[in-house]
């Protein structure tokens, strides 16, 4: 299974922003990576530039690669409403995403390891598609064989409560995913109206 293995840290610094982790070496250098950091004279970016930009800033944070994330769009400007905002819930629909945000995983690549090692469940099925795309009403437990793993368990942490579109009881270790979200709930700093533009040329 294709996905990102390369330095973190120097994702981060090419946008500035900790989007492959905690971002603790950005406040030690966060500039951009290249010869010479800050004294380096960079360009102004363009207009396509900048929307390419947002496109990969887009992929990384998710963890999708190019061509799933093309296909992703398409089903986004299928869909109802604005194609933007539209990508933007499709890309949190993802089951690995959603056990993520649930605070079954710390970090986006843990949940999709859990999805694949087939520790999720969704209603009573287990899964091990990441990609899999959530629908309302949908609900995620952690497989019986896996719910006594300490490394799973001790990993896990309380619901955000601002993620209202999920449902998460640590009790019972079963969440449902509620509904798609609105953009301004989702916190990531993704100008998602650029890409629909890089994709409409």
């Amino acid at each position: 299974m294709a996905r990102y293995n390369g330095p973190k840290t120097k994702i981060s610094r090419i946008f500035g922003e900790p989007i492959l982790g905690n971002g603790k070496w950005l406040t030690k250098n966060s500039n951009p990576p290249g010869q010479h950091g800050e004294k380096r004279k960079r360009k102004t970016l363009g207009e396509y530039a900048l929307q390419l930009r947002e496109k990969q800033k887009a992929k990384y944070t998710y963890g999708i690669l190019e061509k799933q994330f093309r296909r992703t769009f398409e089903e986004a400007a299928r869909r109802r409403g604005v194609t933007g905002e539209n990508l933007i819930k499709l890309c949190e629909a993802r089951l690995d995403n959603t056990v993520f945000r649930m605070g079954i995983a710390p970090s986006r690549p843990a949940a999709r390891q859990l999805v694949s090692h087939k520790h999720i469940e969704v209603n009573g099925e287990v899964l091990n598609v990441p990609s899999y795309q959530m629908k309302p009403g949908d609900v995620i437990t952690i497989k019986e064989s896996s719910k006594s793993k300490t490394t799973l368990t001790s990993a896990m942490r309380e619901k955000n409560p601002k993620f209202s579109w999920l449902d998460w009881s640590e009790t019972e270790m079963k969440g449902t995913f509620i509904t798609y979200p609105e953009r301004e709930s989702v916190p990531e700093n993704i100008k998602e109206q650029l890409i629909v533009e890089l994709y409409s040329k």
